[in-house]
C-alpha cells in the first residue's frame, strides 16, 4: 500500500479520506464511481496530475472506456494504490498485462508501464498472444520495443552461426550424437529446410561462400561415411539382422535429405557429381552375391535417391557433359530394371513385404529417364534404347516415348542431310 507521510495508508474506495472521485463510463453508458486520493493520482499519473492542477479542475473526473477495457481501467486504479514491487505478481496473464499496459500508457503511469513491459518481456507467449502483442505494440510505439526483443530480426552473422551449427548437427559432422541426438538431428534438418525455404517471406539465411564451404565439406563427409559403412557390409557375418541395415539406411536417408536442400543453395551439381563418382562402387557392393537376398530396404532407397539425380540432370537443373550423363544412365538403368521385378516378386510372395516401387515412384523414374535420354547425343540414345528393347523387362521403365522421338528425329535428320547433299557438293550441310 502507498503510504502518505505518517498517516494511515490511503485505500482505494475509502470515502472518509477521499478527496476526488473517478467516474468510469463505458460505451453502454454504465458508470461507476471510485473514491480516490489526489495525492496518489498526481504522484503516479501525469494525466491525473495535469487534470487536478488545472484551474477548472473538479473533484469528479469522468473517464470514457469501452466494455472491453473497463476491467483494465479498474485494475490500473488498484495498481496505483499498490507498492511497485508487488506489480509483477498482479498481472496474471498476457491478456491482462497487455490491457493494463495500454491504459497505463494512455494515463502516463510510468511505474506501471515499466512493470507491464517487464512482465510481458519475460513470460512465454503462445501464437495467439504473440499476434495480440504485435498488434498492440504497433499502436503503442517505441515504448514497447523491449517486449518485442525475442522476435526482432537477428544479425546475419548470428543467423549464419546458428545455421552452420544446425547443419553440422543435422549431418553428424560435428561428432557423434548424444543419446537423445536422433530427435534433435531430425529437428535440425527440419529447421534447416525452413531457414532455406522461399515463400512469401525471404529466406532466413543467405548462402554465401562460407556457408557453401561448410555444406560441401558436410556432403563429402556424408558420402564418405556412407561408402565406408556400405563396404563394411561385405565383412558382416549376419547380414539378415535389422541392425546392419538400419545404420546404412540412416546414412542414405541423410543423403536423400541433402538432395532436397542442396538445390536451394545451388549446390545440387556437387551432389550429382559425387553420386556419379561413387555409383560404380555402390552398385558393386549392393549387387554382390552376399547381399543377393537381403537389404531390400537399402536397395529400394538407392533407387529413390537415384531418381533425384536423374531428375536433376534429365530436366536440365544440373548441367553435365554428355559423357558423364551417359555413364550415370548406363550404370543405374540396368539396376532399376532388375530391381523392379525382384521387388514386385517379393511383394507377391509376402503380403507384408514393405519394399515396393509404388506408382508415383515408377512414374517419376520413367519421366526422368525419358527426358534424360532425349538430351543425349543420338548415337548414345540409340545404344540405350537398343539395350532396353533387348532386355527381358522392356516394359519398365516404359521408354516408348523416347523411342518414338528418336525415330522421328533420326528420320528428320536423314531427310535434312539428303536435301543438303542434293543442293550441291559446295553447299553447307546443316542438320
Amino acid at each position: 500500500m502507498e503510504a502518505t507521510g505518517e498517516h494511515e495508508p490511503c485505500r482505494l474506495g475509502d470515502r472518509v479520506t477521499s478527496d476526488v472521485r473517478l467516474c468510469l463510463l463505458n460505451n453502454e453508458g454504465r458508470s461507476e464511481f471510485f473514491y480516490c486520493h489526489s495525492s496518489i493520482l498526481t504522484e503516479k499519473s501525469k494525466f491525473f496530475a495535469e487534470k487536478l492542477s488545472s484551474p477548472v479542475s473538479t473533484t469528479c473526473i469522468e473517464i470514457n472506456c469501452s466494455k472491453l477495457d473497463y476491467d483494465h481501467h479498474v485494475k490500473l486504479l488498484e495498481l496505483l494504490y499498490s507498492p511497485c514491487e508487488s506489480h509483477l505478481g498482479f498481472y496474471g496473464s498476457v491478456k491482462s498485462a497487455l490491457g493494463i499496459l495500454q491504459v497505463a500508457i494512455a494515463f502516463h503511469c510510468e511505474e506501471i508501464t515499466h512493470s507491464c513491459i517487464q512482465y510481458l518481456e519475460a513470460i512465454p507467449w503462445d501464437d495467439k498472444e504473440e499476434e495480440e502483442i504485435m498488434e498492440a505494440a504497433s499502436k503503442l510505439g517505441p515504448v514497447t520495443m523491449p517486449i518485442l526483443a525475442r522476435i526482432q530480426p537477428v544479425d546475419f552473422t548470428v543467423t549464419k552461426s546458428v545455421f552452420v551449427s544446425a547443419f553440422r548437427f543435422a549431418t553428424s559432422t560435428g561428432g557423434p550424437c548424444p543419446p537423445f541426438g536422433e530427435e534433435l538431428k531430425s529437428s535440425a534438418q527440419e529447421q534447416i529446410e525452413f531457414m532455406l525455404r522461399e515463400d512469401e517471406d525471404t529466406p532466413l539465411i543467405t548462402v554465401d561462400d562460407e556457408v557453401k564451404s561448410v555444406v560441401k565439406k558436410g556432403l563429402s563427409f556424408m558420402f564418405s561415411s556412407f561408402e565406408s559403412k556400405l563396404s563394411s557390409l561385405l565383412n558382416e557375418s549376419d547380414l539378415a539382422s535389422d541392425t546392419a541395415e538400419v545404420d546404412i539406411l540412416q546414412g542414405l536417408s541423410d543423403l536423400d535429405w541433402m538432395s532436397n536442400i542442396l538445390p536451394k543453395m545451388e549446390l545440387m551439381k556437387d551432389f550429382v557429381s559425387t553420386w556419379a563418382e561413387t555409383s560404380e562402387n555402390i552398385l558393386g557392393i549392393v549387387e554382390d552375391q552376399k547381399l543377393k537376398s537381403v537389404m531390400w530396404g537399402l536397395k529400394l532407397k538407392l533407387i529413390e535417391v537415384c531418381v533425384k539425380v536423374l531428375e536433376a540432370v534429365g530436366y536440365g537443373n544440373v548441367i553435365l557433359p554428355a559423357v558423364f550423363r551417359v555413364q550415370i544412365l548406363k550404370l543405374w538403368l540396368p539396376y532399376i530394371r532388375k530391381m523392379k521385378p525382384l521387388l514386385d516378386s517379393k511383394s507377391d510372395e509376402e503380403a507384408s513385404f514393405p519394399y515396393k516401387m509404388d506408382e508415383d515412384l515408377c512414374q517419376s523414374i520413367e519421366g526422368a529417364i525419358v527426358s534424360f535420354i532425349l538430351a543425349l547425343p543420338s548415337n548414345d540414345q540409340a545404344d540405350i534404347l537398343a539395350d532396353w528393347m533387348k532386355a527381358e523387362q522392356a516394359k519398365f521403365p516404359d521408354l516408348t516415348e523416347a523411342f518414338e522421338v528418336w525415330c522421328y528425329r533420326t528420320k528428320s535428320a536423314k531427310r535434312r542431310l539428303t536435301e543438303a547433299v542434293d543442293k550441291g557438293d559446295n553447299a553447307p550441310i546443316s542438320l
